[in-house]
């Protein structure tokens, strides 16, 4: 009977029965994916130009560590186009599943690599090649989960589940600083460059499996079920995005690019500057990036809740123009070389962000039909990736370097906000639509 129906009818005959089943489900796996990203994040700040790269100068040591960490974004548009084919042609939650325990291989393999004094160059080659694999996951995994919250919610409420799935952000990030909070609290430095760094790799693996077990239990989405009944799958989902929205990709992915260039400043860049120029403890930076993410944990649903109500781009700007004008004030409080200076230009950074990154998942899916909304997703927020989070650490590590000020820096922030800004400026509006005829 559902089969005759028109699609907006089809769609309503089969509404989602238990949306918090499906938000629990996205934010947990998207919390594992997260965590084991930002897992190699700070690593790559505290450990892994020490363990992987102690050959050279350490500032040389950082760039290498951090342009393996920039590695993945590449592998992410990969990931991105594969995984979107797939999950446009066969369905979004199998390629969830697939990508989550991909993610969650490679980051216990990162746990059992040999260092550099083991097996010489052989290690940061192997390094490099996990983290690839992680990218190429994560390109996946994002998209796929943004399209199970936001395709199973009801039109009035896209926004807000939409930004659960961006808790994983924040929360992979707060899980990841503290398991190393933990590990340099009991271990002295010589136990945690040789072994302990480890341990939160190794660990991992228990969340993906917990994570795997939650996505088992979650139906796939309505609009694609309809698609796949009536057989309107793309053939080649890729192609047809490229012919039809290209455009609409690549503005996507510059409008969203601030968001990585804020983000990374914090829980990569600041990391390293906080340590090894001003002094700051590892434990006391990381407990700053801690207490920044949970207070993330509240805005971004708060966000994504007020652009159901006035619109996402409304909302996005403002985050966008909030970033640009904190950007200078975060390095003035940092270098006040105090905690509670520090940690209020965290704060004031990760509102910022948080305005913008809360309704950007909803904003993007509701860009794409339904044929290629996987992989149009996928493709635009990954090439934000490249754009902003991949060259963030690299970039700004060579900006303090040159100029010797952390100031120098707020000029990079300013630059990518307003290139955000003015892509999302020649994007329509999408909090109407109707994403049940948009085929």
């Amino acid at each position: 009977m559902a089969d005759t129906l028109s699609p907006a009818l089809a769609i309503s005959a089969d509404p989602p029965r238990n949306m918090t089943r499906i938000a629990v489900a996205s934010v947990i796996g998207t919390t594992v994916e997260w965590y084991d990203l930002f897992l190699f994040a700070t690593a790559s700040a505290l450990v892994f130009n020490k363990v992987f790269f102690p050959s050279f100068d350490p500032l040389v040591g950082t760039l290498l560590a951090f342009g393996t960490f920039a590695s993945a974004y590449l592998a992410r548009i990969v990931g991105a186009a594969l995984f979107g084919h797939f999950g446009d042609r066969l369905g979004r939650k199998s390629m969830l599943l697939f990508s989550l325990v991909l993610m969650g291989v490679a980051t216990f393999a990162i746990g059992l690599l040999p260092d550099y004094r083991a097996i010489g160059v052989w290690a940061p080659v192997l390094l490099l090649s996990l983290r690839v694999v992680q990218g190429l996951a994560l390109g996946g995994e994002w998209g796929g989960a943004v399209l199970m919250a936001v395709e199973h919610a009801p039109g009035h409420q896209r926004g807000l589940y939409g930004s659960w799935v961006q808790i994983g952000v924040p929360a992979g990030t707060l899980l990841a600083n503290l398991v190393f909070l933990a590990i340099n609290a009991l271990l002295p430095s010589e136990d945690m460059l040789a072994w302990g760094w480890r341990i939160p790799f190794l660990a991992s693996i228990l969340l993906v499996v917990v994570g795997a077990y939650i996505r088992l239990n979650v139906t796939e989405t309505p609009t694609f079920n309809r698609i796949k009944r009536s057989s309107e799958q793309a053939k080649v989902p890729f192609l047809d995005l490229m012919r039809r929205s290209w455009k609409t990709v690549l503005l996507g992915g510059v409008a969203t690019m601030s968001t990585g260039s804020s983000f990374n400043l914090i829980v990569a860049f600041g990391l390293s500057y906080g340590t090894q120029n001003l002094g700051f403890t590892r434990n006391l930076m990381l407990t700053i990036v801690l207490l920044s993410c949970a207070a993330c944990l509240v805005l971004l649903p708060l966000f994504g809740w007020l652009s159901d109500r006035v619109g996402r781009r409304p909302v996005i700007i403002g985050g966008i123009v909030a970033e640009a004008v904190v950007a200078f004030p975060l390095f003035w409080l940092m270098d006040t070389r105090t905690f509670a200076g520090a940690l209020l230009g965290y704060l004031l950074m990760m509102a910022a962000f948080a305005a913008n990154y809360g309704p950007i998942a909803t904003f993007l899916a509701e860009l794409f039909g339904t044929r290629v909304r996987y992989s149009g997703l996928s493709i635009a927020y990954m090439l934000a990736g490249v754009l902003g989070s991949a060259a963030t650490p690299f970039v700004t590590t060579w900006l303090l370097a040159t100029t010797g000020q952390g100031s120098s820096v707020a000029w990079y922030m300013i630059g990518t906000a307003i290139l955000s800004a003015g892509a999302l400026l020649l994007l329509v509006e999408t909090v109407r639509r109707d994403l049940a005829e948009a085929a």
